[in-house]
């Protein structure tokens, strides 16, 4: 049985992410936010659920709909919205807006625009969490279109080859962008393609937020074992269109509400009462309390500076001139050994680097079994 805590602590961050999406959407429309914005509504569970089953030092990983990830884990929603309005005061000074949000203290890496380009990310952190001989899980968030792109293959095969510590988790929402799932997939049961890469797959009810942390909870435990990666086919919906841009005219307005009936916020919170953890009065307040936190966020947001001309540049690239006043003489590095390469293999390789030309080389010197 999961503890009143447990649930209500669910209960309040569902409930956050739904009010900073209408938010977001609502400071969209007023055009405080530019470029893209892809909400979350409908697909809370998922998020809230899979955190909630891990460490907080575990890693995360997403694609760009990624407001909701680094909220459930902990991160300052005035910050957040502050980012997503371009705001010096935001996570990445404004820099990365909606669609590449970054979260360091909460070991949140990132939301990523190119589809699919986070999935080999993932295992590179995972393997540098077996290399560390930590006993940290990688979990990796993307969508169903993302599970037809070369890298989801050519990742899942290497990740179980290594039998990588990382949980792929695909929110299939049914559609990639307009499309359905089931117009494109020859397949569309995501979940069984873990059988071609032998490595566990497993599908869940993503509107569920009980459903969801149970069995991350387990794959989790299976991957700090050393058992390998997990595929989780998260079966959720979005009842907003793929963006803000996005007018969804491909699905009926009967689908859509067929579909609210599913919500994961109102499926807690009758749960909620129905065991007596809180009443209706209680469970209200959170609500407010969650609203006023999120027009605080807003406020916060609004009231920030931009980030000046100076900061077009900083943490982008080498300044012109500065490479130049570095020593000019060749800096040669010194060899490095990973004597737990997944393979198996003693690899040697060293570097060399040419100050003023920016140029750097790695050479692979040897590798034995």
């Amino acid at each position: 049985m999961h503890s009143p805590e447990l649930l209500l602590r669910m209960y309040r961050k569902m409930v956050l992410l739904r009010k900073f999406e209408e938010r977001a959407g609502q400071a969209y429309g007023l055009k405080k936010i530019q470029g893209f914005c892809h909400l979350y509504i409908g697909q809370e569970a998922v998020a809230v659920g899979t955190h909630e089953a891990l460490r907080p030092d575990d890693y995360m990983l997403t694609g760009y709909r990624d407001h909701a990830h680094p909220l459930a884990r902990g991160a300052d929603p005035g910050m957040l919205m502050a980012e997503l309005f371009g705001k010096a005061t935001g996570y990445s000074k404004g820099k990365g807006g909606s669609m590449h949000l970054f979260d360091i203290e909460h070991h949140f890496y990132g939301g990523y625009g190119i589809v699919g380009g986070q999935i080999p990310l993932a295992a590179g952190m995972a393997f540098a969490s077996r290399y560390r001989n930590e006993d940290r899980v990688t979990v990796c968030f993307f969508g169903d279109a993302a599970a037809n792109q070369g890298a989801f293959h050519e990742t899942l095969n290497m990740a179980a080859k290594w039998k990588l510590p990382v949980i792929y988790v695909c929110e299939n929402n049914r559609y990639g962008m307009g499309t359905d799932i089931r117009r494109v997939s020859a397949e569309p049961e995501i979940a069984k393609r873990a059988i071609g890469y032998n490595m566990r797959g497993e599908s869940v009810d993503g509107m569920d937020v009980l459903k969801v942390f149970e069995l991350v909870k387990e794959c989790a435990i299976d991957c700090r074992k050393g058992r390998g990666p997990v595929l989780i086919e998260a079966h959720t919906y979005r009842f907003r269109g793929h963006s803000m841009s996005d007018a969804a005219t491909y699905r009926s307005k009967e689908e859509v509400e067929e579909e609210r009936k599913s919500d994961p916020i109102p499926k807690l919170r009758d749960e909620i009462v129905l065991r007596k953890i809180a009443d209706d009065a209680k469970l209200d307040a959170i609500d407010a309390e969650v609203k006023k936190e999120c027009e605080e966020a807003v406020a916060f947001a609004e009231a920030s500076f931009e980030p000046g001309l100076e900061e077009l540049q900083h943490d982008t690239w080498v300044a012109p001139g500065e490479a130049d006043q570095r020593p000019r003489e060749r800096v040669r590095g010194v060899k490095v050994e990973w004597p737990s390469y997944p393979s198996g293999d003693q690899l040697k390789v060293s570097w060399e680097l040419e100050p003023k030309a920016g140029h750097l080389s790695v050479v692979k010197e040897g590798a034995k079994r």
